[in-house]
């Protein structure tokens, strides 16, 4: 699929908000609401929009502490943990990185003694785990809620 002007645009809205309607894009670009409803399904067919969904300021809802976490594994070892890391609750993202540490990690948790069990309980009791460190988040600056295109 190749994506034209419209589309960035399109994708631009609904990046600024996923809950804006057919009526509304159509109108900011001066199209028919149904033209919008055939490229925005033709932009999820084609996997361009991965999902809608909402961003939760993870503070208001108990989560008071963010880490990350650099994580090494025995090569024989990567897959099972990372999808275990992922299926975890607390893990709000985990990924498959280059560079000095095989996996990157995001940890929500409502506070320092969710956070100690976490490490040393569900992180640490993983087979394959050869080196953990971890950052606390102080303050956030910007987050990445979509892209620029």
């Amino acid at each position: 699929m190749k994506i034209d002007a419209t589309d960035k645009k399109i994708l631009e809205l609904l990046t600024i908000n996923g809950r804006m309607s057919y009526v509304d894009i159509a109108k900011e670009l001066g199209l028919s609401r149904v033209a919008i409803r055939e490229r925005i399904n033709q932009l999820m067919e084609e996997e361009v929009i991965e999902k809608f969904s909402v961003v939760i300021n993870s503070d208001k809802i108990g989560k008071k502490v963010s880490a990350f976490f650099e994580v090494d594994c025995e090569p024989t070892s990567l897959v099972s943990v990372a999808e275990t890391l992922a299926e975890n609750p607390k893990v709000a993202s985990c990924y498959q990185m280059t560079g000095p540490s095989t996996l990157h990690m995001h940890v929500l948790v409502e506070d320092f003694d969710q956070l100690e069990h976490f490490i040393n309980e569900e992180l640490y009791a993983l087979k394959g785990i050869t080196r953990v460190e971890s950052h606390i988040l102080l303050r956030r600056f910007k987050s990445r809620s979509g892209m620029k295109l």
